[in-house]
């Protein structure tokens, strides 16, 4: 590739919130809270660039949709991502983690010239056999873990969890704050440096213990049980979010001082649907659930030099599409032993009116859950019992259509068996590991 070429190919930036619900944002609907709006940054870049209605995550829990972030493809084909999610358990495991030898969005754009780095959550196995230096990553800085107190950065077993690089890193700090900070960093040294850089920016935010930068004194009393069962509110959660915001803020401040934000491509999303204090509206369920609270999230893409500002679009996507997106967009092929399961969104970035079939398979340990959106329509079994939903129509999932419509539910049933067929079977293994449960908070 000649130089010139070169400069012409996109940085991106692949931002990950974690466990952020549909409506939590105010272009997704979010109303104002008490300090004001409550992701004003996030909300200009969907007003400058495209969001999409019909995003959705490749699972609801975060370890499986961060296999297919990395990989492309499906994550039922590799075994750690059975795990619903990877926990403390799994630390020590050769197993329950990324295999290192599979090919990487990461790692394939760095063996096409790109600067890659992770800051922010790993959550895809333990040293010492899976990292993020071993998948593609330049740099890492942030937990390896699922999630980690805000300050002392230590994990739900009680053990310190930020890294830089191989080794654990000691600092002082809100845990948004320091991955926003190290992200500018990032990018100045990067701007203007001769090759573009690829940087994922995965926050924990807004991920339990509910801790906002004024809540320092909480980690004591948390450090026995991250979960917080006992405490938080949507006060606490939402300002979890405006810190998130100034902090990609801070980041498109610097791309555009180091003269980069035209040509550099910006996608947020969520690894899954909303927690314990998220707004799904009009959804229902949330993590865990493969109702459309627990997959479908906000996207939105940002880049001056190919995206036009103000589109919105309905195509149909998840997670591993965004990562077969910025392949294309980098004119990086996949590994012909790796194909991709993730297509292109490219078509729909420049022509927000763009669309094409894209039929979407999920399936979960828990609850015995499947699913399978093809145009309007969505087939759903949970706990044995099978449910037919235009979703078009209700998008919250109300209005069963299965009795009336018994042809169109065997045809959906009988498709998502014979792409389920295709997959390898969930070993008998697998665990499924929930922090909660009707004992602690009533159903949804």
């Amino acid at each position: 590739m000649t130089p010139a070429a070169a400069v012409a190919r996109p940085n991106i930036i692949f931002i990950v919130a974690d466990d952020l619900g549909f409506a939590d944002l105010g272009c997704y609907g979010a109303r104002p809270a008490d300090f004001g709006a409550v992701s004003p940054v996030l909300d200009g870049l969907a007003a400058n660039g495209l969001k999409f209605t019909q995003g959705y995550s490749n699972s609801p829990v975060c370890s499986p949709t961060r296999f297919a972030l990395m990989t492309a493809r499906y994550q039922y084909r590799l075994r750690g991502a059975a795990e619903e999610p990877i926990n403390s358990k799994s630390r020590g495991s050769t197993t329950l983690g990324l295999p290192p030898e599979h090919p990487t969005l990461p790692s394939l754009l760095k063996d096409a010239g790109y600067r890659t780095a992770l800051i922010g959550k790993w959550h895809l196995g333990y040293p010492p056999a899976f990292g993020p230096l071993r998948s593609g990553y330049e740099e890492f800085f942030g937990p390896m873990s699922g999630g980690v107190d805000y300050f002392t950065h230590c994990a739900s077993t009680g053990t310190h969890d930020l890294w830089a690089g191989d080794e654990e890193k000691n600092e002082e700090g809100y845990l948004t704050d320091l991955i926003s900070h190290r992200a500018v960093d990032y990018v100045g040294r990067m701007a203007g440096g001769g090759a573009p850089f690829f940087l994922s920016l995965h926050y924990t935010a807004p991920h339990w213990p509910w801790e906002t930068r004024d809540d320092e004194a909480l980690a004591q009393e948390v450090k026995g049980n991250l979960f917080h069962l006992h405490g938080g509110n949507i006060h606490s959660y939402r300002k979890m979010i405006r810190h998130m915001d100034e902090g990609v803020g801070w980041l498109m401040d610097a791309l555009r001082a180091h003269g980069v934000a035209d040509n550099t491509l910006v996608v947020f999303t969520s690894d899954n649907g909303g927690e314990r204090f998220s707004d799904n509206w009009p959804l229902v369920g949330g993590k865990m659930d493969l109702t459309e609270g627990g997959i479908r999230v906000p996207w939105i893409a940002h880049w001056p030099r190919a995206i036009a500002a103000g589109g919105v679009s309905a195509q149909h996507c998840m997670t591993m599409d965004w990562s077969a997106t910025m392949l294309d967009a980098a004119g990086v092929p996949a590994d012909p032993d790796y194909p991709l399961d993730g297509l292109s969104l490219l078509p729909v970035l420049r022509d927000a009116s763009h669309s094409f079939p894209r039929p979407l398979h999920w399936r979960m340990n828990h609850r015995g859950q499947r699913a399978l959106r093809d145009g309007r329509w969505k087939y759903l079994r949970v706990d044995g019992i099978d449910y037919l939903f235009d979703i078009a129509s209700d998008e919250r999932e109300r209005a069963n259509h299965a009795p009336r419509e018994p042809e169109r539910l065997v045809t959906m049933r009988e498709a998502w068996e014979r792409w389920n067929a295709t997959m390898p079977p969930i070993p008998d293994d697998a665990t499924v590991s929930l922090g909660y449960s009707v004992k602690d908070m009533p159903q949804r």
